[in-house]
């Protein structure tokens, strides 16, 4: 068992992956590929499932242990590491949280940062969201995104796969954050520009997170308002080094 995911633990696997490779190994770009190659491409190495998960009523297109890549050699992946492949915990509980609370979006421009799988925006589009964004810089994840949004009988968002941090806010009523605080320095980017985004459109800002060390000993996480906690389904528990809850939380600076 040797292949991307030939632990229990997903994210660890997606770990190990990247350092198996320099970036020129591994950065192919989608331009060498047509969008129904990586249609293709995808349709056989995933599998259609979302039933453990915090939002059963989401179908998504993911790995799962009997897709090809669990064991096949990894250095055969012919795209960027692929974090769209997974549902992360912290975009399950603002997906949940949306369905929950429909009103939070419904009728407003709701942007969805590091979008991955699309599962938030996806909500953000059932619970009647005006318009909404996709943003994530792996261009194989807009054309998951993409199937995705068709299998839940959505109109999908619209993807942007240039890297909106740092850039100039658009106006955007609401913005969606999950697991995005895994690296110190991002995180500290997105602390910048959250702040701009909110002083120049009053934008809201939610973020998920299952309470990794890196958010919960970040400078904004004092700046944070708890609006709910969800418990993971036990294979998602299993699949995140134990994490038992993720929870949702409003951005609220100093401004």
């Amino acid at each position: 068992m040797s292949g991307l995911f030939s632990t229990r633990t997903c994210s660890r696997c997606v770990k190990r992956f990247f350092k198996l490779h320099t970036v020129t190994d591994r950065r192919i770009s989608k331009a060498c590929h047509s969008d129904e190659h990586i249609r293709s491409f995808i349709r056989e190495n995933t599998q259609i499932t979302g039933q453990q998960s915090l939002t059963p009523e989401i179908k998504l297109r993911l790995f799962t242990p009997d897709c090809r890549f669990w064991r096949e050699r990894p250095e055969l992946w012919p795209f960027d590491d692929p974090y769209w492949a997974i549902y992360w915990p912290g975009g399950q509980a603002v997906s949940r949280y949306l369905l929950d609370n429909p009103e939070v979006c419904r009728g407003r421009a709701v942007l969805d940062l590091g979008s991955g799988c699309g599962a938030s925006a996806i909500a953000a589009k059932l619970s009647g969201a005006a318009h909404v964004v996709a943003n994530d810089i792996d261009t194989v994840a807009s054309v998951a995104i993409h199937m995705n949004s068709e299998l839940n009988g959505v109109k999908p968002p619209a993807c942007v796969t240039d890297n909106m941090i740092g850039s100039e806010p658009e106006s955007f009523d609401l913005i969606l954050l999950g697991d995005m605080f895994y690296d110190e320095s991002l995180a500290t980017s997105l602390h910048s520009w959250l702040d701009r985004c909110i002083k120049i459109h009053g934008t809201r800002v939610l973020i998920g997170d299952p309470g990794r060390a890196q958010f919960e000993g970040h400078s904004i996480r004092r700046l944070l308002q708890h609006l709910a906690q969800f418990e993971l389904p036990q294979c998602v528990k299993e699949e995140n080094y134990g994490l038992t809850c993720s929870s949702v939380w409003l951005y609220h600076p100093n401004l």
